[in-house]
């Protein structure tokens, strides 16, 4: 049973389009990675997806316990945040924007236990009345992604989520995005290949379209022909140690990811 259905679907911007053809099904617990090349069009997909972007050709559908429905709950962490660090607010209020509620309704006990299980989940207990100003920027996208996934979404789509986190909360990052895997479905944008494959249960190439594998054992030159480009790779974990090569120079020049 799928939640989000893409069938066909071309995308872009003024007329020009980035995606071409995306087929794409998303059931309620799947864990997907998307990976691609800087302008493929993985950001345009998270639009798309989201509402932000119409689709030119081809549609989207989604479907809650079977039955067709107009939209779902998302919650989304863009993968630029335009929040203003002088603006005054603290990183509480920040987490609890993300309660969908009428401005003239007053929080609930159980909203309040709710903001303070998610500020707890995201190590920000201490800095809670802190003004954004007076945090880190991995403090600052916690806060975000404390937003993204405080009213349990059906769907929580994160672009590339880790740039800011700082290194001491990676693995309690991925260890909560397990968490709420448990009643969300999740579909994480990266350009840290190793983190998407150890992490995600399947894996997308977005590149112009879209190329899926329903799980992270990527069979030898995937990679390569998805990218369009003879891509290598050097890491840890289950994928192969080996090199990107830069193949816009007539000598290859070599850079570790």
């Amino acid at each position: 049973m799928n939640i989000i259905e893409l069938h066909n679907v071309c995308a872009g911007y003024d007329g020009r389009c980035v995606l071409h053809n995306v087929n794409l099904n998303i059931r309620p617990h799947d864990f997907l990675g998307i990976i691609g090349p800087n302008g493929g069009g993985k950001t345009t997909l998270a639009k798309t997806i989201l509402g932000l972007v119409k689709p030119a050709n081809g549609n989207i559908r989604f479907f809650r316990n079977g039955t067709q429905v107009p939209n779902l709950r998302f919650g989304y962490l863009p993968q630029y945040n335009r929040i203003d660090k002088k603006f005054p607010i603290s990183v509480s209020e920040v987490v609890r924007s993300g309660i969908k509620k009428s401005p003239w309704r007053r929080y609930t006990d159980e909203e309040r236990l709710q903001l303070q299980n998610t500020l707890t989940h995201m190590g920000l207990q201490d800095v809670a009345k802190r003004p954004i100003g007076d945090v880190s920027g991995g403090q600052l996208q916690r806060a975000l992604l404390g937003r993204a996934v405080i009213s349990q979404p059906e769907v929580v789509l994160l672009d590339e989520p880790d740039t800011y986190v700082d290194k001491p909360f990676e693995i309690h990052f991925y260890r909560l995005l397990e968490q709420i895997n448990q009643h969300s479905a999740i579909i994480l944008i990266s350009h840290d290949i190793g983190s998407v494959l150890r992490n995600v249960r399947s894996i997308a190439c977005v590149n112009r379209t879209l190329h899926y594998h329903p799980d992270t054992e990527l069979p030898e030159g995937w990679l390569d022909q998805q990218f369009g480009c003879p891509i290598d790779l050097v890491g840890h974990g289950n994928f192969p140690h080996r090199v990107l090569k830069n193949h816009t120079h007539d000598t290859p020049v070599e850079h570790h990811l």
